[in-house]
């Protein structure tokens, strides 16, 4: 067990790693993403997953490369700064702290929900309260509990597959077939279905705490990603294959629909329960990587000083965490920020976009340039892709980031002169 001279300490191992990245992608996303996807692909969702999948494994290689270069908390934040510039990363911790917070708003709202929707609000605070809690004990701890929370999200997942197979009743004819909405509509489906795959970027975010990053970092990053296509392919084609096109489309709880329309009405129970410990890795997860980014933008100046700090007995960044759990804490109390799903993922593949463009500059060896040119582009045509309000709020806070720069910079010449 290794610190670094910054003061974390390197505690994950490969395992630990490819645990961490699956907790954050096989989360509440499975449960609900497939609806508002096949909404807008109709019988083309395993075309809109697929391309998400291409988009989010060219995005992984990068962040793979850059994070063996650079294995640093921070992330893209720290990739953008080093390969493009001060601004370039700025902008992406931005993107990144912003986003992902609603996002942890939104993944405790849906413990709430699932839990006890009556109280979802209270239920939510106190999960932001006890998984920060977790955090603050150290790394180490949030990986065995994301480990057993991933076992038990991964057996609820097999069983929905299992009875959806056995049950006799799907239909293979509904998977394939021309999407009634088209290249548009696929289009939509991998922007909203690319938002479950994004927890690998935790690895990267970690980077500061994994053993022997260089090595460990490239092998755990395609590791988790291929785990999670896996199981999002059977859920999405067995889910599909009972209800449809049009069923799933309008399913408040798609994997809860499909195992009662396959017969096993008595899984139901135990479905909403994977639904509510799924979201409480994803929440465990995001709370992860937003407070490494957060402590990596403090250490430079973006955010206050006071959020660098390393508490001297657990190693993590304790600050940071609390000021994360208590902004959480405060929107899952008092909004409903599930809708903000949309604009978070404008802001991850703004994040992902600057991911690539720095792994641009990695190599000027055309084949090098490949796999980022593909993710830049990938990622540029998803986000154009999201509902109109979704990219309308997620421009807005870019630029609002943008103004907030621009801001400081004058200030910092002011003061030289």
């Amino acid at each position: 067990m290794t610190r670094t001279d910054a003061g974390l300490r390197r505690g994950l191992g490969l395992r630990d790693a490819v645990v961490v990245g699956l907790g954050a992608m096989v989360g509440a996303g499975v449960f609900a993403a497939p609806g508002p996807a096949a909404r807008a692909a109709g019988s083309g969702l395993l075309q809109g997953l697929a391309l998400a999948a291409v988009v989010a494994y060219c995005n992984a290689l990068s962040s793979a490369r850059l994070a063996a270069r650079y294995p640093a908390s921070g992330g893209t934040y720290v990739y953008g700064r080093e390969r493009l510039g001060a601004f370039w990363g700025y902008l992406a911790g931005w993107a990144f702290v912003v986003g992902k917070t609603a996002s942890c708003a939104a993944m405790a709202l849906t413990v709430g929900t699932y839990v006890w929707p009556g109280q979802a609000h209270a239920v939510a605070v106190a999960a932001v309260l006890a998984l920060t809690a977790v955090n603050y004990g150290g790394i180490q701890k949030s990986a065995w509990l994301t480990r057993g929370i991933v076992a038990v999200v991964l057996a609820v997942l097999a069983a929905v597959v299992v009875v959806c197979l056995a049950s006799g009743r799907v239909d293979a004819g509904r998977l394939g077939g021309d999407p009634p909405a088209g290249p548009g509509g696929v289009l939509q489906a991998a922007g909203l279905l690319f938002f479950a795959f994004a927890g690998y970027a935790r690895i990267a975010t970690l980077g500061e705490e994994v053993r022997d990053p260089a090595r460990t970092i490239p092998r755990a990053v395609p590791l988790a990603l291929g785990i999670a296509l896996v199981v999002y392919a059977a859920v999405a084609a067995s889910v599909l294959g009972v209800l449809g096109a049009d069923r799933l489309g309008h399913a408040a709880a798609p994997l809860a629909d499909a195992v009662r329309a396959a017969g096993a009405p008595g899984l139901v129970p135990v479905v909403r329960a994977g639904a509510a410990v799924a979201a409480l890795g994803s929440l465990l997860a995001l709370i992860l990587g937003v407070s490494r980014t957060t402590l990596a933008m403090a250490r430079d100046g973006h955010l206050p000083g006071a959020l660098a700090a390393v508490h001297p007995r657990f190693k993590v960044p304790h600050r940071a965490e609390a000021a994360v759990g208590a902004v959480v804490a405060v929107l899952a109390a008092t909004v409903d920020v599930r809708g903000a799903i949309g604009f978070s993922s404008f802001g991850v593949l703004a994040y992902y976009a600057v991911a690539n463009a720095s792994a641009w500059t990695l190599s000027a060896a055309p084949r090098a340039r490949v796999v980022p040119a593909v993710g830049l582009l990938g990622c540029a045509a998803l986000a154009s892709a999201l509902p109109p309000v979704s990219v309308a709020a997620g421009a807005g806070v870019l630029a609002l980031g943008v103004a907030v720069y621009g801001v400081r910079r004058w200030r910092a010449g002011r003061r030289g002169t």
